[in-house]
């Protein structure tokens, strides 16, 4: 039987890998890409781990990349449910990579994914709900309502067939972009 509530902590997850130069890009560092598969990697096991199900991700809500993350350093991946929902669950990872021959660290990417459990029919299924044990439990949760919040205005604001040139134009004028109409 599935619990109805778990802790952050019972959901967490934490990897290591050590950044290879095939894991590079043009200029040297570790690309983008790259570390994305593996946010997108780590968001699945923490999700799963909590819903006890299969998840898929339903949106990449933030990424923000830092500082670069450099050939030869051990990057560290922490993920935990900062809230849920009736079937998804937002997933927060904070990315850090150390020099492993001086011990430095640094924060490279905070990243948010929504996560949806399924059954085995591709139908979202209920998951538990989170219990909170401290300030930072609730800081997070808080904030992803607020992201979510966020999130659903800006879908509702901007809508192809709401769109009038005339209407927005103004919005454009220290900007550095130029209109050519017409061929």
């Amino acid at each position: 039987m599935q619990k109805k509530y778990k802790t952050v902590g019972e959901s967490r997850v934490t990897i290591s890998e050590l950044m290879l130069p095939s894991h590079s890009n043009f200029n040297g560092k570790i690309h983008g890409g790259y570390v994305l598969s593996l946010l997108d990697q780590i968001a699945f096991a923490c999700a799963s781990k909590h819903s006890g199900a299969y998840c898929v991700t339903a949106s990449v809500d933030t990424v923000d990349f830092l500082k670069p993350i450099e050939i030869g350093e051990l990057v560290t991946m922490k993920a935990s449910v900062n809230y849920t929902g009736h079937s998804s669950m937002v997933i927060g990872i904070r990315v850090e990579a150390e020099n492993i021959q001086t011990g430095a660290k640094k924060h490279c990417n905070s990243s948010y994914f929504t996560m949806v459990a399924k059954d085995a029919k591709g139908k979202s299924v209920d998951i538990p709900g989170l219990i909170l044990k401290n300030d930072n439990d609730i800081r997070r949760f808080v904030k992803s309502i607020e992201r979510r919040k966020v999130k659903l205005s800006k879908n509702e604001e901007f809508h192809e067939t709401d769109f009038t040139k005339e209407e927005y134009l103004h919005i454009l004028e220290d900007q550095k972009v130029q209109i050519q109409t017409g061929s």
